[in-house]
C-alpha cells in the first residue's frame, strides 16, 4: 500500500490505486485564478514572461497559503530563476509600478502585515485594455465604411444588431455583417436578424442559415420573402393535421413558419 499525508494525518491507498490519489489531491488543492486579460494583455504592461510566471506564483501563494510577502529564496523553490534573477524580476515590477508592498490588515493574527500590492497593476490592465477598445472601435468603424456599403446603411445596420444583441460586436462580427451585405441587401441581412431574434437565436450562425436558404432559392427583396413564406405555408397547411393550427395567433403562427423553414 502507499501512504500518502493530508493535513497530518497519513492515508492509505491500495496497490494500484495511486491515480485515485492524484485525483484526489488535484481537487482537494484548488486552483489559482488568473484573469484571461491579463495573460492576453501582459506584454503591453511591459511585463516579461518570467515576470508574468512569478506574479502567477504571487498570485498562488496568496490565496492558497495566505503568504503575502514571499521571500526570494521560497519562491526560488517554485520557478526555474535563481534567487538573483527572481529578486530582480521583483524589483522591475515594483519599479515599473505594476506591483508595490502595502501594510495588510490580518484579522486572524489581529495584526498589520507586509504584502505585495496588486492594484497597480490591475489599474495600468484597466488603463490597456481601454486602449485595446478605443482601437478596436476604431477598427469597427473603419470596416463600416470601407468598401461597398453605403456609411449610413453600415452603421444602421451595425447598430440594429448591437441593439438586438445587447452588447458591443467584435470586428470579426462586423466583417461578416460586411460579407452578408455586399452578397445580399442590408435591408435583407435585418430581416434575417429580425427572424432569428424572434426564435431567441442570438447568433450569427443561425442568421447565415437563414441567408444560405434565401440565397439558395433566389431570394433576393422583402418581397421574394413574402412568397416564399406564403408559397411554404400553403403547402404546410395542405397536409394532414393541418387544420388544428389554425387557431393560433399570428405571432405563434409567424414563429412556427420560421422554425420549420430554417432551423436545424
Amino acid at each position: 500500500m502507499g501512504n500518502i499525508r493530508q493535513g497530518g494525518t497519513v492515508k492509505k491507498y491500495k496497490k494500484g490505486n495511486i491515480t485515485a490519489a492524484f485525483g484526489t489531491d488535484l481537487f482537494t488543492h484548488g486552483s489559482t485564478a488568473i484573469p484571461n486579460l491579463l495573460l492576453k494583455l501582459y506584454k503591453h504592461l511591459g511585463i516579461s514572461d518570467t515576470e508574468m510566471m512569478l506574479l502567477i506564483q504571487l498570485f498562488r501563494l496568496r490565496t492558497e497559503e495566505k503568504i503575502y510577502l514571499p521571500a526570494p529564496s521560497l519562491l526560488r523553490e517554485l520557478l526555474s530563476g535563481n534567487e538573483e534573477q527572481i529578486t530582480g524580476d521583483l524589483e522591475s515590477l515594483v519599479h515599473k509600478e505594476l506591483l508595490k508592498i502595502t501594510d495588510f490588515f490580518d484579522a486572524e493574527q489581529n495584526l498589520v502585515i507586509k504584502g505585495y500590492d496588486f492594484e497597480p497593476l490591475f489599474e495600468k490592465l484597466s488603463e490597456v485594455w481601454a486602449c485595446t477598445k478605443v482601437k478596436e472601435n476604431e477598427t469597427i468603424k473603419k470596416l463600416l465604411t470601407d468598401g461597398n456599403m453605403d456609411s449610413y446603411k453600415a452603421l444602421n445596420l451595425y447598430t440594429s444588431f448591437e441593439n438586438e444583441f445587447g452588447r458591443p460586436l467584435s470586428p470579426m462580427e462586423v466583417e461578416q455583417i460586411k460579407i452578408w451585405s455586399q452578397k445580399i441587401s442590408p435591408v435583407m441581412v435585418l430581416e434575417a436578424l429580425r427572424r432569428a431574434v424572434l426564435m431567441g437565436k442570438h447568433n450569427f450562425k443561425y442568421i447565415d442559415g437563414i441567408l444560405l436558404e434565401w440565397e439558395k432559392n433566389n431570394i433576393r427583396t422583402p418581397a421574394n420573402i413574402e412568397e416564399y413564406d406564403r408559397k411554404f405555408k400553403t403547402k404546410q397547411s395542405n397536409k394532414p393535421g393541418a387544420g388544428a393550427r389554425l387557431h393560433n395567433d399570428k405571432k405563434s403562427d409567424k414563429k412556427s413558419l420560421i422554425q420549420s423553414l430554417y432551423m436545424s
